[in-house]
């Protein structure tokens, strides 16, 4: 067995409409619909689906709680990041630190959702290979 990318995750919030607000208006990401009525947010080929806490869809987590999450998004620039959101007035919690990510190192910066999940936004950094120019 091979897994070949992630699809989506679920993000159980205590307010969709304040959730899609920030996501989409913040981070640019899409709001959509699917099934009956449930939303989401897209961004490249992936996305966030989010459950009301206290009316999560079923299957779900064994334990959904909101405010647990901890996600990394990759951006193109994050000096136009930090900018978005010095205009917004979000407060960056930490950074621009180093990091590790899948296949890259990264330079991050990290804000809160109105949940309190940790929202990582990260730009890779171009890796130097010994020998190769």
């Amino acid at each position: 067995m091979r897994i070949l990318s992630l699809d989506h995750v679920v993000l159980t919030v205590k307010d969709i409409d304040e959730t899609v607000a920030f996501y989409s208006g913040l981070l640019g990401m899409e709001e959509v619909t699917f099934g009956k009525g449930r939303r989401a947010l897209q961004f490249g080929r992936q996305k966030i689906n989010l459950h009301k806490a206290g009316a999560e869809f079923s299957p779900r987590a064994k334990a959904p709680t909101s405010g647990s999450g901890d996600l990394c998004f990759l951006v193109e620039s994050l000096e136009l990041v930090e900018r978005r959101l010095a205009d917004a007035n979000v407060k960056i919690e930490e950074g621009p630190v180093s990091r590790t990510g899948a296949v890259s190192p990264l330079r991050s910066i990290y804000i809160r959702d109105p949940d309190g999940n940790l929202v990582e936004l990260a730009e890779p950094q171009d890796v130097v290979i010994a020998g190769e120019t």
